[in-house]
């Protein structure tokens, strides 16, 4: 090849080089912006669901979803509280992985005791909870702890928590036991890993956290810590958040979480409290 050849086809490389220069640069700095501001900033999600199992006396009732709100101080979790008592869900469920210092569950769980709510707050424990010592914080504020066990909210609707699968030995039948044949179950389990491991026939809906939607992910689409590495979920993207399916087909909805661990940043992953509103199909 020639030198004016080469010449020709360097000139036709750099503005090719540039273009992706300007594109990596632009994609860096769409990444740090959004967890500079966005990802900062609480969403307070509304999800709709419908089923054939929901009565029509459930049409609009509206569950509200808190997970993983790790080292958040009692003045974040207060702010919290007040905006999601705007909502006025009809009940709360904390789906575990709160602060978790000395004294912290206590603290956390007074300023989640104020979530206002026609039927009550439930909680189960999460993989950095000392279930012993939350939930006597929770009883000590008015929220009912679930422990492989569940709890009739109306006639038709049965709630139920599992204990968490990396510290103890989570039993999703023995908590729906109690439900009837009628009975819309929910089932509320930390580590949504749960349910590709044991049997969810019988529940109708699963509720869960953890995977703090990928905490650092590209564009939202992609975490690269679920697909790389088993420290967090054993099934990558499929629990990464929002709508999955356990192995027996039962619908999972699976929070980003309000907090973050160890202070990592959150990018293109959006902290948020769900609100999910049930209707009759």
């Amino acid at each position: 090849m020639n030198s004016h050849l080469l010449r020709h086809y360097a000139r036709r490389r750099k503005p090719i080089l540039l273009l992706i220069f300007l594109t990596l640069a632009l994609i860096a700095l769409a990444h740090l912006l959004s967890s500079l501001t966005l990802d900062r900033a609480i969403q307070y999600k509304r999800v709709p669901f419908r089923s054939e199992k929901i009565p029509p006396e459930l049409n609009g009732f509206t569950i509200a979803f808190i997970s993983d709100t790790h080292d958040m101080t009692a003045v974040q979790l207060r702010a919290m509280v007040e905006k999601l008592n705007k909502y006025n869900p009809d009940i709360a469920i904390l789906g575990g992985d709160f602060p978790s210092a000395s004294g912290a569950p206590a603290r956390a769980m007074a300023e989640l005791g104020k979530i206002e709510t026609k039927h009550g707050i439930f909680g189960i424990e999460g993989n950095h909870d000392n279930y012993r010592t939350l939930f006597a914080a929770m009883e000590q504020n008015g929220i009912t702890p679930l422990s492989n066990s569940g709890i009739r909210i109306s006639e038709n609707l049965y709630l139920a928590g599992v204990e968490d699968l990396w510290n103890r030995s989570p039993d999703i039948q023995a908590a729906i036991s109690q439900a009837k044949p009628d009975d819309f179950v929910i089932l509320a389990a930390h580590n949504p890993d749960v349910a590709m491991r044991q049997d969810t026939v019988g529940c109708d809906l699963i509720l869960s956290g953890h995977t703090h939607g990928g905490q650092i992910t590209f564009l939202g689409l992609w975490a690269p810590t679920l697909s790389l590495r088993k420290t967090v979920t054993d099934y990558g993207q499929r629990f990464m958040s929002g709508w999955s399916v356990s192995r027996d087909g039962i619908p999972v909805y699976v929070s980003r979480g309000v907090g973050t661990f160890q202070r990592v940043p959150r990018v293109f992953a959006r902290p948020q409290v769900v609100l999910i509103t049930l209707f009759s199909d």
